[in-house]
Formats: structure tokens, sequence, C-alpha cells
């Protein structure tokens, strides 16, 4: 009895295992048709996304859809530069700064540099646009220190250039005087000590109106002042120690006379950075004022300044953008910038020369 009470239960076991062996056998076919599926909707919806992204990029819209945008694209289109208005062209080329940039403009392109068959001077473009430049930055007092254009002689480019470069020591008269580093807007001392030289602004000639320069003094006391162009002067016969109110050259000085000097006796004046004294000669005597109102004497590191003045006659002086007052007056007939430089065992420097603001006569300085 007991025996066939085991294999009853033995066999209900085994019946129980395969029924669940067929159950799971199940469930597994069911997950596998459940993975089978989603596998086949996913590629479905890839398909779709592929699908609506080609139709992005055609840009095309389906019917039922949404519009959708299409996708840019970079187009490059050929311009003929020979059909823009020139007045174009040339406005663009006006941002150009100096004359060496216009000038590399028009080794750029023949159309910019070559002269146009259309335009009534028969100008290039960069020629028209350095005629421009001159026009609105020169005062009047600045042209007429700048040459005449002459077609075949004087370009507006070379025009712009000497603008550019106004103010220069383009005459050096004595043998102790050099450009520092070739720079003509700076002279320096050299050989012997106690020796004067002189620079001279010669080719920028003040006529007329108001005009101002800055002297930047290095290590040294030199005399800054005004005195007559003499273009006729053989600056090569002076290899010597020199200077303007050296009498031993007044007569070579008033052979170059004209009659655009006026009636002012006024020929060279200077102001002493040393001691902030003024000198001033007919070429016949020399004066001396060490008493004027603004005397007040220029180190190494100050910024000095001169207004000349034609329309009063008068020479006004500063001292770091701060006015000391009128150095000399009754002046007529015109005049150039120049500097006298000594070296001495102790004392050598520079000065230089440049273009500053023009102040108000007041002293205030214009805007």
């Amino acid at each position: 009895m007991a025996d066939d009470g085991r294999a009853k239960r033995l066999k209900s076991s085994q019946d129980g295992g395969v029924a669940e062996v067929a159950e799971l056998r199940a469930r597994v076919a069911e997950l596998e048709s459940v993975i089978t599926k989603l596998k086949l909707d996913n590629l479905q919806h890839i398909a779709a996304l592929k699908s609506e992204n080609e139709q992005l990029r055609r840009g095309r819209r389906e019917e039922g859809s949404h519009e959708v945008l299409p996708v840019a694209t970079l187009v490059i289109t050929a311009v003929d530069l020979s059909r823009v208005d020139k007045s174009i062209v040339t406005l663009i080329s006006s941002f150009l700064d100096s004359s060496n940039e216009l000038l590399n403009l028009a080794l750029t392109c023949k159309s910019f540099g070559w002269r146009q068959p259309m335009s009534t001077p028969n100008w290039s473009l960069v020629e028209e646009v350095a005629r421009q430049a001159v026009f609105s930055r020169a005062t009047e007092e600045e042209m007429g220190c700048l040459p005449q254009y002459v077609r075949g002689t004087a370009t507006w480019l070379s025009i712009l250039h000497r603008y550019e470069h106004l103010l220069i020591f383009d005459v050096l008269l004595g043998g102790y005087i050099e450009h520092r580093n070739g720079d003509k807007t700076a002279v320096c001392a050299k050989g012997e000590d106690y020796r004067d030289s002189v620079a001279v602004s010669g080719s920028y000639v003040m006529s007329s109106g108001a005009h101002y320069a800055e002297f930047l003094i290095t290590g040294t006391s030199p005399c800054i002042g005004i005195v007559r162009p003499m273009p006729g002067l053989d600056a090569g016969a002076y290899q010597e120690n020199f200077h303007l109110l050296d009498n031993r050259f007044y007569t070579d000085f008033l052979a170059q006379r004209t009659d655009d000097w006026g009636n002012s006796d006024v020929h060279a004046c200077e102001y002493f950075c040393d001691d902030g004294g003024m000198r001033w000669t007919d070429w016949h005597d020399n004066r001396f004022d060490d008493e004027w109102e603004g005397r007040e004497s220029c180190q190494s590191g100050d910024t000095f300044g001169m207004l000349l003045n034609l329309e009063e006659g008068t020479l006004t002086v500063y001292k770091n953008n701060r006015r000391l007052g009128v150095m000399m007056d009754g002046l007529s007939g015109p005049y150039c910038w120049y500097v006298s430089l000594y070296k001495s065992q102790t004392v050598t420097g520079t000065v230089s020369i440049k273009r500053g603001a023009l102040p108000d006569f007041d002293g205030a300085t214009r805007t």
C-alpha cells in the first residue's frame, strides 16, 4: 500500500513539471512575439523619420502636413565690379586710412589703379579717393603748403602722402646735426661739443592763417622758433658751426629776401628752452628779451607748442598744453619752423616735430 502511494505522488509530480515547462515555453514564445513586434515598430518608426528628414531636406510639403522650413544652403554668386556704381566703390575705398593703404589697393587690381576712361579728369579710383581725402582733411592754410596737382608730375596720391608728412625737417644747416634713425620728423646733435646746427621745416611755408606745431624735447635744451623761408640757400655750403643769429651769415640771408617778406623786420625769432628767454633778429642786429610775459624754461620730456597767427601777427607759446603767453608780435610775411641744437659733454638728445590740435587764441584747445 505504501509503495502505491509513492508511485501516485511521483506521477503527479512529473505531470506538474511537464505542465510548468509547457507554460514557460508558451511565455517565452509570447515574449519573442512582443520583441519581434517592437523591432518591427521601431524599424517602421526609423523609416518614417528618414522619410520626414528627406522631405525637410528637399523643402517639400506633403498633403495634410504643416509647412516646413527649407534647409539653408550657401549660394556663391559672382559679382561683376564693372557694374557696381563707382561712387559706392569710392566711398568704401575712402575708409582706407593712409596713402600707403591706397597704394596697396592700386597695386592689387588694375581697375583701381589705372585711369578711368569714363571719368572727366581721367583719374583712377585711387586718385579720386586721394583727392577727396586731401580736400576733406587739409585746412586752407595747409593746402597752400602742398604741391599743386599737375598731370604727369604730381599725383593726388603723392600729395596725400606729403600731407601726411607735412611737418618734417627737410633742410639741415651746419655739420653737427642729423636725422634720428632716418626719421625726418626728429633731429639730434652730433660730432663735437658746443657746435650749433639748425634744422628747418623748409617745405612748410606759413604765409597766412594760423599754424600750430608741437616739439617734443628729449635730453637737450634747444632753441625753437620761426625763420624766413630761404629756398635758394645752399645748405651744403654750411658744414661748420651754424646759427641763424650768427652775424657772419646775415649777408647770405638777406640776399634771399623777396617782396613776400612784407614790412616786418622780424626775420628769425626763437625761444631758448634752457631759461625761457626770447631772441630775435632783423639780420642786422640781434635783440634779446629775457623778461617777456610768459618766460618759463622747458626741460627734457616737455612738449613745447608754438602758435603762429598771421592774421594777428603774433607768436604764442605753450608748455605741455598750457599757454605761457605771446612771445612776439608785429609779424607778417612767410615763415618756417626751425630748431637749433648743440651737444655738450653732459647734454645731448633729440627734438621731434608734429602737428597739434590748433588752440583757440584765448588758450583753450579747439575740438
